[in-house]
């Protein structure tokens, strides 16, 4: 289940839930343009499953579609947030009961997006050997993000959070 929300009221109207892959409105998660000081968020728990990455990569993109993101910009939060979750699933799962939740929030021209996961291991960027397949995730999200960290979990919960910031860039996509 999603929560999208959006605006700065917290009121019921103004947040909209719905099942990951069955977003309302003919699948777009937020349509239209959206002014930079308009605040804008997203929650979403998908189960820990390699197989979900797709889905959370289409609700990611469809949620950016009306931000006023410079050329490039929404692909790089596309690909960052997939590298956080491809990350929480590998090593942060440990079955299919787990699920990762993945936060988009926008507000004043910056976007920030929060992967969260069960485990308390904390993120180590390491170096790939030249020829490996994977072991770059975190190299990518520090490149395209201007900024990227690790806070704890909330009180009383388990695991920790990833998160990485965008800020707008001078141009917007169309």
């Amino acid at each position: 289940m999603a929560t999208v929300t959006d605006g700065q009221s917290r009121s019921p109207d103004s947040v909209r839930e719905f099942t990951l892959g069955a977003v309302p409105g003919g699948g777009r998660a937020r349509p239209g343009e959206h002014a930079d000081d308009e605040a804008l968020s997203l929650r979403c728990s998908v189960p820990a499953e390699a197989s979900r990455a797709s889905a959370v990569r289409r609700l990611v993109a469809e949620h950016l579609a009306g931000l006023r993101l410079a050329a490039g910009q929404r692909e790089d939060a596309v690909l960052a947030t997939d590298e956080l979750f491809a990350n929480a699933v590998r090593h942060a799962s440990t079955g299919s009961h787990d699920s990762v939740t993945v936060t988009l929030e926008w507000s004043a021209g910056t976007l920030r997006v929060t992967v969260a996961d069960p485990s308390p291991a904390r993120p180590r960027p390491g170096v790939a050997d030249p020829l490996a397949e994977s072991g770059r995730g975190l190299a990518i999200v520090a490149a395209l993000a201007d900024d990227w960290g690790m806070a704890p979990p909330q009180p009383g919960a388990a695991g920790k959070s990833v998160w990485f910031t965008l800020r707008r860039r001078g141009g917007t996509a169309t």
